[in-house]
């Protein structure tokens, strides 16, 4: 199929692209804040490197709700039901790597989206409750501020979180850079909200 019988499709809405964006800056930012943290231990940069996590991961957890409550009520390509492709699941299990022609969120990658999403819950999850204990911080302070016997049970996940996340980021950088080496206009489809696709064989959504 050539380029030039592709057309362009309006797919993502404004507001499901600006959740995506934030969630990426916000990841990203909370990676290297933690990292630089850890460098500069026992340093006064240490302190404001850590605030400056603190401060992302409330826009990461806001954000990640968002996102949660517009998957709900969103339109047709924002929704869960457009990340849910049990039979092409199937087919990627019995190494038959199914072609997708639809608008919206390609059924084999979902899978990695869904994984994606239900980490970031963990990691939204356990990072709120060590900024209660470790930092005093956050809406668990006061169920949590000082249980230092619930740090391990919310460190482990958090750090295995942090490992997946790191796995997860460069799996899809590395799909985009292959999508890109392609030919395909994929990689934009996130801050246009467009989707080039065959005219002909395209599923379209009722939005």
């Amino acid at each position: 199929m050539s380029a030039t019988k592709l057309s362009p499709h309006r797919v993502y809405d404004p507001l499901l692209r600006t959740l995506h964006w934030t969630i990426a800056l916000s990841v990203v930012t909370l990676v290297a804040t933690s990292q630089l943290a850890d460098a500069f231990e026992h340093s006064a940069a240490e302190t404001t490197l850590w605030n400056a996590h603190l401060v992302t991961g409330y826009v990461f957890v806001a954000a990640l709700l968002a996102r949660l409550l517009w998957g709900v009520v969103g339109p047709a390509s924002a929704r869960w039901s457009d990340l849910w492709h049990p039979a092409a699941w199937r087919d990627l299990f019995r190494l038959h790597l199914p072609v997708s022609h639809r608008a919206g969120h390609d059924p084999v990658a979902s899978l990695g989206y869904l994984f994606a999403y239900l980490v970031m819950a963990v990691m939204a999850v356990t990072g709120i409750g060590l900024a209660a204990i470790e930092f005093e911080a956050g809406p668990l302070v006061p169920w949590l501020a000082g249980a230092k016997g619930f740090e391990d049970l919310l460190e482990e996940p958090h750090e295995a979180g942090f490992a997946l996340l790191l796995i997860f980021i460069g799996l899809h950088l590395a799909a985009l850079a292959f999508h890109h080496w392609r030919g395909e206009r994929v990689a934009q489809s996130m801050i246009t909200g467009k989707q080039y696709l065959d005219p002909e064989r395209a599923i379209r959504h009722d939005h």
